[in-house]
Protein backbone atom coordinates (compact mmCIF):
# COMPACT_ATOMS: atom_id res chain seq x y z
CA UNK A 1 0.00 0.00 0.00
CA UNK A 2 1.34 3.37 -0.99
CA UNK A 3 1.59 5.93 1.66
CA UNK A 4 -0.08 9.69 1.03
CA UNK A 5 1.99 12.47 -0.12
CA UNK A 6 1.39 15.73 1.04
CA UNK A 7 -0.23 18.08 -1.40
CA UNK A 8 2.81 19.83 -3.43
CA UNK A 9 2.65 23.51 -3.81
CA UNK A 10 6.14 24.77 -4.19
CA UNK A 11 8.08 22.93 -7.06
CA UNK A 12 12.34 22.91 -8.14
CA UNK A 13 12.77 22.97 -11.99
CA UNK A 14 15.54 22.46 -14.46
CA UNK A 15 15.79 23.25 -17.85
CA UNK A 16 13.53 26.16 -16.94
CA UNK A 17 15.44 28.61 -19.62
CA UNK A 18 14.64 26.26 -22.18
CA UNK A 19 12.16 25.26 -24.66
CA UNK A 20 10.22 22.75 -22.35
CA UNK A 21 11.06 24.05 -19.41
CA UNK A 22 10.20 27.83 -20.45
CA UNK A 23 6.22 26.55 -21.40
CA UNK A 24 6.37 24.32 -17.71
CA UNK A 25 6.90 27.24 -16.25
CA UNK A 26 4.33 29.26 -17.52
CA UNK A 27 2.50 26.17 -17.14
CA UNK A 28 2.98 25.99 -13.41
CA UNK A 29 2.43 29.44 -12.25
CA UNK A 30 -0.89 29.52 -14.22
CA UNK A 31 -1.39 26.52 -12.12
CA UNK A 32 -1.03 28.08 -8.97
CA UNK A 33 2.26 26.78 -8.22
CA UNK A 34 5.24 28.35 -6.70
CA UNK A 35 8.45 28.01 -8.28
CA UNK A 36 12.32 27.80 -8.42
CA UNK A 37 14.04 27.64 -10.98
CA UNK A 38 17.77 27.14 -12.23
CA UNK A 39 19.85 29.29 -14.42
CA UNK A 40 23.32 29.25 -15.37
CA UNK A 41 23.21 32.97 -15.96
CA UNK A 42 21.90 36.16 -14.18
CA UNK A 43 17.92 36.48 -14.57
CA UNK A 44 15.98 40.08 -13.64
CA UNK A 45 14.31 39.11 -10.28
CA UNK A 46 10.51 37.91 -10.90
CA UNK A 47 7.65 38.12 -8.56
CA UNK A 48 6.88 34.93 -9.72
CA UNK A 49 9.88 32.86 -10.07
CA UNK A 50 12.34 32.68 -7.42
CA UNK A 51 15.63 32.05 -10.11
CA UNK A 52 18.43 30.17 -8.60
CA UNK A 53 22.06 30.55 -9.97
CA UNK A 54 23.59 27.12 -10.60
CA UNK A 55 24.28 24.59 -12.95
CA UNK A 56 23.94 20.73 -12.91
CA UNK A 57 27.80 20.30 -12.51
CA UNK A 58 27.54 22.81 -9.64
CA UNK A 59 26.12 20.49 -6.33
CA UNK A 60 25.72 23.03 -3.56
CA UNK A 61 23.87 25.35 -6.21
CA UNK A 62 21.25 21.96 -6.85
CA UNK A 63 20.95 21.50 -3.20
CA UNK A 64 19.76 25.36 -2.47
CA UNK A 65 17.72 24.92 -5.31
CA UNK A 66 15.77 21.50 -4.18
CA UNK A 67 15.78 23.35 0.06
CA UNK A 68 12.08 24.04 0.97
CA UNK A 69 10.11 22.26 -2.40
CA UNK A 70 7.77 19.82 -2.38
CA UNK A 71 8.71 18.28 -5.64
CA UNK A 72 11.48 18.54 -8.42
CA UNK A 73 10.87 18.20 -11.71
CA UNK A 74 13.71 17.42 -13.71
CA UNK A 75 14.04 18.23 -17.48
CA UNK A 76 17.29 20.03 -18.09
CA UNK A 77 19.74 17.80 -20.47
CA UNK A 78 21.68 17.96 -23.36
CA UNK A 79 20.52 16.83 -26.74
CA UNK A 80 23.80 17.96 -28.62
CA UNK A 81 27.19 16.60 -27.57
CA UNK A 82 30.46 16.04 -30.24
CA UNK A 83 31.08 12.63 -27.93
CA UNK A 84 29.43 9.88 -25.79
CA UNK A 85 31.12 11.72 -22.90
CA UNK A 86 29.28 15.03 -23.49
CA UNK A 87 26.09 13.30 -23.02
CA UNK A 88 27.41 11.40 -20.17
CA UNK A 89 28.26 14.53 -17.95
CA UNK A 90 25.25 16.00 -18.60
CA UNK A 91 22.26 13.49 -18.47
CA UNK A 92 23.80 11.50 -16.22
CA UNK A 93 25.87 13.23 -14.24
CA UNK A 94 23.65 15.98 -14.15
CA UNK A 95 20.79 13.73 -13.10
CA UNK A 96 22.90 12.06 -10.33
CA UNK A 97 23.98 15.58 -8.82
CA UNK A 98 20.35 16.39 -9.21
CA UNK A 99 18.74 13.05 -6.90
CA UNK A 100 21.62 13.73 -4.60
CA UNK A 101 20.24 17.04 -3.95
CA UNK A 102 16.35 16.14 -3.66
CA UNK A 103 17.64 13.40 -1.06
CA UNK A 104 20.03 16.23 0.80
CA UNK A 105 17.16 18.60 0.67
CA UNK A 106 14.45 16.06 2.12
CA UNK A 107 12.52 16.04 -0.63
CA UNK A 108 10.53 12.57 -2.08
CA UNK A 109 8.70 13.38 -5.01
CA UNK A 110 10.53 13.89 -8.23
CA UNK A 111 10.03 13.44 -12.15
CA UNK A 112 12.13 12.72 -14.31
CA UNK A 113 11.56 13.88 -18.17
CA UNK A 114 13.38 11.41 -20.26
CA UNK A 115 13.30 10.80 -23.89
CA UNK A 116 11.64 7.89 -26.06
CA UNK A 117 15.49 7.76 -27.09
CA UNK A 118 15.82 5.86 -23.37
CA UNK A 119 14.21 2.89 -25.30
CA UNK A 120 16.99 1.86 -27.55
CA UNK A 121 19.97 2.70 -25.63
CA UNK A 122 22.50 1.25 -28.30
CA UNK A 123 20.96 3.28 -30.76
CA UNK A 124 23.25 6.75 -30.15
CA UNK A 125 25.09 8.06 -27.36
CA UNK A 126 22.18 10.13 -26.58
CA UNK A 127 19.72 7.65 -26.12
CA UNK A 128 22.31 5.19 -24.19
CA UNK A 129 23.10 8.70 -21.88
CA UNK A 130 19.03 8.67 -21.14
CA UNK A 131 18.42 5.22 -20.39
CA UNK A 132 21.78 5.22 -17.81
CA UNK A 133 19.76 8.34 -16.03
CA UNK A 134 16.55 6.77 -15.91
CA UNK A 135 18.57 3.94 -14.10
CA UNK A 136 19.72 6.10 -12.03
CA UNK A 137 15.95 7.77 -11.04
CA UNK A 138 14.77 4.16 -10.62
CA UNK A 139 17.47 3.33 -8.19
CA UNK A 140 17.22 6.50 -6.73
CA UNK A 141 14.76 5.88 -3.57
CA UNK A 142 12.55 8.24 -4.12
CA UNK A 143 9.23 8.45 -5.55
CA UNK A 144 9.86 9.04 -8.67
CA UNK A 145 7.75 8.92 -12.53
CA UNK A 146 9.58 9.30 -15.74
CA UNK A 147 7.94 10.58 -18.38
CA UNK A 148 9.48 9.77 -22.28
CA UNK A 149 8.04 12.58 -24.29
CA UNK A 150 8.36 11.51 -28.36
CA UNK A 151 8.78 14.81 -30.19
CA UNK A 152 7.78 17.72 -28.63
CA UNK A 153 6.74 20.39 -30.89
CA UNK A 154 5.08 24.24 -30.43
CA UNK A 155 6.19 27.94 -29.93
CA UNK A 156 9.61 28.35 -29.38
CA UNK A 157 10.65 25.09 -30.50
CA UNK A 158 14.34 25.21 -33.15
CA UNK A 159 14.69 21.59 -33.01
CA UNK A 160 11.42 21.19 -35.41
CA UNK A 161 12.08 24.92 -36.91
CA UNK A 162 13.96 23.31 -40.30
CA UNK A 163 10.36 21.00 -40.85
CA UNK A 164 8.64 24.08 -40.99
CA UNK A 165 10.69 26.12 -43.37
CA UNK A 166 11.17 23.02 -45.62
CA UNK A 167 7.06 22.74 -45.49
CA UNK A 168 6.48 26.00 -46.36
CA UNK A 169 9.21 25.99 -49.03
CA UNK A 170 6.93 22.75 -50.61
CA UNK A 171 9.51 20.14 -50.16
CA UNK A 172 10.47 18.40 -47.05
CA UNK A 173 13.59 15.94 -46.88
CA UNK A 174 12.79 13.10 -44.72
CA UNK A 175 14.80 10.10 -43.37
CA UNK A 176 14.28 6.60 -44.79
CA UNK A 177 10.62 4.86 -44.15
CA UNK A 178 9.34 4.63 -40.24
CA UNK A 179 6.83 6.31 -38.16
CA UNK A 180 7.07 8.29 -34.88
CA UNK A 181 4.82 10.26 -32.41
CA UNK A 182 4.56 13.78 -31.61
CA UNK A 183 3.21 15.81 -28.62
CA UNK A 184 2.50 19.75 -28.30
CA UNK A 185 4.72 20.51 -25.55
CA UNK A 186 1.59 22.70 -23.71
CA UNK A 187 0.28 18.89 -23.35
CA UNK A 188 3.46 17.72 -22.48
CA UNK A 189 3.55 20.21 -19.55
CA UNK A 190 -0.23 19.69 -18.67
CA UNK A 191 0.63 15.54 -18.20
CA UNK A 192 4.10 16.47 -15.69
CA UNK A 193 1.77 18.88 -13.51
CA UNK A 194 -0.88 16.44 -13.73
CA UNK A 195 1.35 13.61 -12.09
CA UNK A 196 2.54 15.54 -8.99
CA UNK A 197 0.08 14.55 -6.76
CA UNK A 198 -0.73 11.29 -7.71
CA UNK A 199 0.89 8.31 -5.80
CA UNK A 200 -0.32 5.93 -8.30
CA UNK A 201 2.25 7.24 -10.43
CA UNK A 202 4.87 6.67 -9.05
CA UNK A 203 7.61 4.16 -9.87
CA UNK A 204 6.18 4.32 -13.57
CA UNK A 205 7.46 4.94 -16.80
CA UNK A 206 4.70 6.85 -19.39
CA UNK A 207 5.39 7.51 -23.22
CA UNK A 208 2.45 10.17 -23.66
CA UNK A 209 1.75 11.32 -27.65
CA UNK A 210 -1.09 13.31 -29.23
CA UNK A 211 -3.20 10.02 -29.08
CA UNK A 212 -2.73 9.07 -32.73
CA UNK A 213 -3.04 5.65 -33.47
CA UNK A 214 -0.20 3.81 -34.69
CA UNK A 215 1.87 7.23 -35.02
CA UNK A 216 2.57 9.17 -37.91
CA UNK A 217 4.12 8.05 -41.01
CA UNK A 218 7.23 10.59 -41.73
CA UNK A 219 5.02 11.63 -45.31
CA UNK A 220 1.85 11.88 -43.82
CA UNK A 221 3.17 14.17 -41.16
CA UNK A 222 5.21 16.54 -43.93
CA UNK A 223 1.98 16.54 -45.98
CA UNK A 224 -0.06 17.22 -42.96
CA UNK A 225 2.86 20.23 -42.50
CA UNK A 226 2.80 21.36 -46.27
CA UNK A 227 -1.45 21.94 -45.80
CA UNK A 228 -0.21 24.39 -42.71
CA UNK A 229 0.99 26.92 -45.52
CA UNK A 230 -1.93 25.50 -48.26
CA UNK A 231 0.23 23.80 -49.93
CA UNK A 232 0.71 19.67 -50.69
CA UNK A 233 4.44 19.71 -49.34
CA UNK A 234 6.29 17.26 -52.02
CA UNK A 235 8.86 14.65 -50.14
CA UNK A 236 12.16 13.01 -50.69
CA UNK A 237 13.22 10.19 -48.71
CA UNK A 238 16.78 10.51 -47.72
CA UNK A 239 19.48 7.09 -47.47
CA UNK A 240 21.17 6.90 -44.68
CA UNK A 241 24.72 6.86 -46.38
CA UNK A 242 23.85 10.27 -47.83
CA UNK A 243 22.51 11.58 -44.13
CA UNK A 244 26.14 10.28 -42.71
CA UNK A 245 27.77 12.71 -45.41
CA UNK A 246 25.48 15.10 -44.71
CA UNK A 247 25.96 14.93 -40.76
CA UNK A 248 30.16 14.78 -41.46
CA UNK A 249 29.66 18.32 -44.12
CA UNK A 250 27.72 19.65 -41.19
CA UNK A 251 30.13 18.83 -38.86
CA UNK A 252 32.94 20.20 -40.56
CA UNK A 253 31.33 23.11 -41.77
CA UNK A 254 29.57 23.99 -38.43
CA UNK A 255 31.77 22.47 -35.82
CA UNK A 256 29.91 22.16 -32.30
CA UNK A 257 26.96 24.49 -33.73
CA UNK A 258 26.08 21.07 -36.29
CA UNK A 259 22.46 20.02 -35.53
CA UNK A 260 23.10 17.13 -37.61
CA UNK A 261 25.36 14.74 -36.12
CA UNK A 262 25.65 10.44 -36.82
CA UNK A 263 24.38 10.22 -33.22
CA UNK A 264 21.13 11.85 -34.49
CA UNK A 265 21.58 9.95 -37.82
CA UNK A 266 21.44 6.68 -35.87
CA UNK A 267 18.61 8.06 -33.90
CA UNK A 268 16.57 9.58 -37.01
CA UNK A 269 16.74 6.55 -39.20
CA UNK A 270 15.06 4.05 -36.62
CA UNK A 271 11.83 3.40 -38.25
CA UNK A 272 9.61 3.02 -34.71
CA UNK A 273 9.54 5.87 -32.66
CA UNK A 274 6.10 4.87 -32.23
CA UNK A 275 4.73 5.98 -28.15
CA UNK A 276 4.00 1.96 -27.01
CA UNK A 277 0.16 2.04 -26.39
CA UNK A 278 0.81 -0.34 -22.58
CA UNK A 279 3.04 2.80 -21.77
CA UNK A 280 0.51 5.47 -21.88
CA UNK A 281 -0.87 7.90 -18.89
CA UNK A 282 -3.83 6.96 -17.50
CA UNK A 283 -6.86 8.32 -18.81
CA UNK A 284 -8.47 9.39 -15.60
CA UNK A 285 -5.26 11.82 -15.14
CA UNK A 286 -4.38 13.01 -18.76
CA UNK A 287 -5.19 13.23 -22.00
CA UNK A 288 -3.96 14.99 -24.80
CA UNK A 289 -5.64 18.30 -25.90
CA UNK A 290 -4.31 19.94 -28.69
CA UNK A 291 -4.75 18.31 -32.12
CA UNK A 292 -1.50 17.89 -34.45
CA UNK A 293 -3.05 19.96 -37.19
CA UNK A 294 -4.05 22.44 -34.87
CA UNK A 295 -0.91 22.55 -33.05
CA UNK A 296 0.86 22.73 -36.01
CA UNK A 297 -0.60 25.60 -37.78
CA UNK A 298 0.03 27.54 -33.97
CA UNK A 299 3.69 27.05 -34.21
CA UNK A 300 4.15 27.77 -37.63
CA UNK A 301 2.24 31.22 -36.53
CA UNK A 302 3.97 32.28 -34.02
CA UNK A 303 7.08 31.15 -35.92
CA UNK A 304 5.60 33.72 -38.72
CA UNK A 305 4.99 36.11 -35.96
CA UNK A 306 8.89 35.93 -34.18
CA UNK A 307 10.39 36.50 -37.39
CA UNK A 308 11.63 33.21 -37.44
CA UNK A 309 10.36 32.21 -40.97
CA UNK A 310 11.72 34.92 -42.76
Amino acid sequence: MRRRSKKIRTLAVTGGTGFVGSHLLRAALAAGYDVRALTRGWKPPEDEIAWVDGALDRPETLVKLATGVDAVIHVAGMINAPDRAGFEAVNVGGTANMIDAARKAGVRRFIHVSSLSAREPDLSDYGWSKMKSERLVAASGLDWTIVRPPAIYGPGDRETLELFKMARRGIVALPPGGRFSVLHVEDLCRLVLALLDEPDTWSEIYEPDDAREGGWEHRHFARTLGRVYGRRAATVAVPKPALYVASRLARLFRRSKAKLTPDRVRYFCHPDWVAAPDRRPPERIWTPQVRTASGLKQTADWYRREGWLR
